[in-house]
């Protein structure tokens, strides 16, 4: 009998059980694989991977090719924990993974690292033959349509099944559950009641990587202009404790704000700030690659019987989208004062009022605290359960920082349930083991 045939009056055992099956559990399942240690891996959707493939939907951002320690740094305030995780596994380390399953990557224009066809369906069918079929080591099992219920009185996972419930003894178990983004893939953050039910404190599920509303966009906006992007911008983000963000790239004026990749990349500051104040204001340069001083020798040309929207065309090349939010966002005498409109054109003020809702964000921070985990990212209190990924309080941006981490933390939890069976970890994990 294998696991996937228990049912909760009778349990069978299994070595290693990894809960959760996108890429830090695979990552994990595929080091104790590496290592001879029978894997049985349960996921509460039809298939593994769900939300890897979506991600590569636009072109699989693996990694990112930035030096360290810069690479760290964008790991916040975790940056220092995070560290060792890529001494073991980083951006080098995962690009060579990917080789060895036959994947080549390519650096982009923006240092953004991709597979060369830009497609994820390949690898992750590499990867899942390699688990399930490996040249040396113990084959994965998996077992899909499992979802995670918590555990027993007797210390044993529990699933609910389409065949009923079941019930598994395990020496050791990952939990790689993810956050609570993108719940129809199966990451719905269900798995915090259980944690904290036996003592394992979480920091509260956040919106990570997402999208902001303003307070409303006028009607003659959203019509005309919604879904369309701002290109070659930069903005600037500074949060009332001092913090401040500044980055060019592009962003999606939406029919409630923005999004896209250069707000991912300051949504945890925005986050904080609404959260501090209740509103956050960012500054869009409209301009980044001008001087403030060309832009005013521009503007203040006398534009004659032009209105001042073709003036701006004509001198500046504004026209479209950036034309727009200027009206929307620049009162009358601000528009009418040409030493003040050549200011405000390389930092345009939009206020934020609300983060978009969780379920949309791309990622969440929050989750299992550090402090209750050993570097292994074991449980203390828990002995023989491990947690990696997005379940663990940390975040980082897009552009493959946030993938590489919660592959290497993969490759952190998996390791460490071999150090800690090796060690003498033996009993079920949170229970004694069934006979």
């Amino acid at each position: 009998m294998t696991p996937a045939d228990a049912t909760s009056d009778r349990p069978v055992a299994t070595a290693v059980a990894v809960v959760g099956g996108g890429p830090a559990g695979l990552m994990a399942a595929e080091r104790l694989s590496a290592a001879g240690i029978p894997v049985d891996l349960y996921d509460a959707m039809p298939s593994v991977g769900r939300k890897f493939l979506l991600a590569g939907k636009g072109g699989l951002n693996l990694t990112h090719a930035e030096a360290r320690p810069g690479f760290d740094r964008r790991y916040g305030e975790r940056a220092a924990d995070v560290a060792p995780w890529l001494d073991d596994f980083g951006p080098d380390a995962l690009r060579a993974w990917a080789a060895g399953l036959g994947v080549d990557t390519f650096v982009g224009t923006s240092q953004r690292v991709f597979p060369v066809d830009l497609k994820a369906a390949p690898l992750l069918r590499a990867w899942l033959h390699r688990l399930r079929h490996p040249a040396a080591g113990a084959p994965v099992r998996f077992h899909m349509r499992h979802r995670w219920l918590g555990w027993d009185a007797q210390g044993r996972l529990r699933f609910a099944t389409p065949q009923g419930d079941c019930a598994v003894a395990a020496r050791a178990t990952v939990l790689a559950l993810g956050g609570a983004s993108w719940p129809r893939l199966g990451s719905d953050g269900a798995w915090v009641s259980a944690l904290e039910a036996v003592g394992l404190p979480v920091a509260p599920l956040r919106p990570a990587n997402a999208g902001f509303d303003v307070e409303a966009w006028s009607p003659l906006l959203v019509e005309r202009f919604a879904g369309q992007p701002f290109k070659s911008v930069a903005i600037r983000v500074q949060a009332a404790d001092g913090r401040v963000f500044q980055r060019k790239g592009e962003f999606v004026l939406t029919a409630t704000g923005v999004e896209g990749s250069l707000i991912y990349a300051a949504s945890a500051l925005l986050r904080d700030t609404i959260e501090a104040t209740g509103q956050a204001t960012l500054h869009l340069n409209l301009l980044p690659d001008r001087s403030p001083g060309w832009v005013r020798e521009q503007v203040t040309h006398p534009r004659g019987a032009r209105s001042l929207s073709s003036h701006l065309k004509s001198r500046l090349r504004l026209d479209g989208l950036k034309l727009a939010i200027l009206h929307e966002c620049l009162d009358r005498a601000t528009r009418d004062d040409p030493e003040a409109l050549a200011a405000a054109i390389q930092a345009v003020p939009i206020t934020l009022r609300r983060v978009r809702p969780i379920a949309e964000a791309i990622s969440t921070a929050g989750g299992v605290r550090w402090d209750a985990l050993t570097p292994d990212l074991m449980a203390r209190a828990r002995p023989g359960l491990f947690v990696a990924g997005e379940m663990l309080d940390w975040e980082a941006p897009t552009g493959g920082y946030l993938l590489t981490a919660v592959m290497a933390s993969g490759v952190r939890a998996g390791e460490g349930v071999v150090r800690w069976l090796g060690a003498g970890g033996g009993a079920a994990a949170g229970g004694s083991a069934a006979e």
